[in-house]
């Protein structure tokens, strides 16, 4: 059986940040962030030539290590075939290792390019594909869900198979990001947690995770009591003892505030007349950015856009 043919146009990618968790809703909940990566990526005759600018430029492998090649690859597998050569240009602003879903984006990117590059990929890999394609690489569904959906997704897995729905969340959110210099691995943070935690911290979480929902989607007022978390920020204190004082911090002063992800950085939930303040309530030793809601997903945009 022949092989899929390849656009010779290139095209180009942006996918946004994402923070995963919300405090309750671990492994379920994503939101996406007004922050982007963009990847453009050109069938070549031959070889693999990688680029990449701002973030992990110093430090991201330039070979077939490269996330956003890894995940290129197994989606021409899936398609039917590897190009003969690619060149792969990436502009990246989403800070590495701080829990805003780099990695997950990166996946997303490069899935997004090989399917945008194979003349016939959306047909042979639908959006429920992707979602599933990009769980598979990353391992768990929330980071990669947001990022491919945008807004506030909950997702799961069904016989299998990751799933996800997308809702609105209120547009009255200004999302702000304290995020420090120091990274921490997802794989450290993850270790800390315990294989088994109280009924009651669990039926706790349950109940504010359906309690976020409602806060994220309609009554932003309930944020601070819907974002408590019991079952997994706490037990990861010692790798990132100064982003928990912060959240508490926050919360002490009214604010609804999560550690973002795996951490270190933290999410703190402001309105529009409220963000320029809250940006300003932690320290120097965190940067701190006021941050759009982002409700398109990952998109495969104009060269020139």
């Amino acid at each position: 059986m022949a092989g899929p043919a390849f656009r010779a146009a290139a095209v180009r990618v942006r996918v946004p940040a994402t923070s995963a968790n919300l405090g309750p809703g671990f492994d379920a909940f994503g939101l996406a962030l007004g922050l982007y990566d963009d990847v453009v990526v050109r069938v070549a005759d031959s070889g693999l030539h990688v680029d990449i600018a701002g973030e992990g430029a110093d430090t991201l492998a330039r070979d077939e290590r490269h996330l956003v090649v890894k995940a290129m690859r197994t989606t021409f597998d899936l398609l039917g075939g590897q190009p003969r050569g690619l060149e792969v240009v990436c502009a990246n602003r989403i800070p590495h290792g701080r829990g805003l879903g780099s990695s997950s984006a990166a996946i997303c990117a490069g899935i997004m390019a090989a399917r945008a590059v194979t003349i016939g990929g959306p047909e042979r890999l639908d959006d429920a594909g992707l979602l599933e394609l990009a769980t598979e690489i990353e391992g768990h569904p929330d980071n990669v869900a947001a990022c491919l959906l945008g807004g506030f997704t909950v997702a799961w897995s069904e016989n299998g198979a990751a799933r996800a729905i997308r809702l609105d969340p209120n547009s009255s959110l200004a999302p702000v990001v304290y995020v420090p210099s120091v990274p921490v691995l997802t794989e450290t943070a993850r270790g800390l947690l315990p294989r088994n935690v109280p009924h009651v911290d669990a039926a706790a979480n349950a109940g504010r995770a359906a309690l976020l929902v409602e806060a994220l989607t309609r009554r932003p007022e309930l944020l601070l009591p819907a974002t408590e978390d019991r079952i997994h920020q706490e037990y990861r204190a010692p790798a990132m003892p100064e982003s928990l004082a912060l959240v508490a911090s926050l919360r002490a002063e009214g604010v609804p505030a999560v550690i973002s992800g795996a951490g270190p950085t933290v999410l703190a939930f402001a309105e529009e007349g409220t963000a320029d303040k809250v940006a300003h309530l932690a320290g120097e030793s965190w940067a701190a950015h006021r941050l759009e809601l982002d409700t398109a997903g990952a998109c495969v945009l104009p060269l020139g856009a």
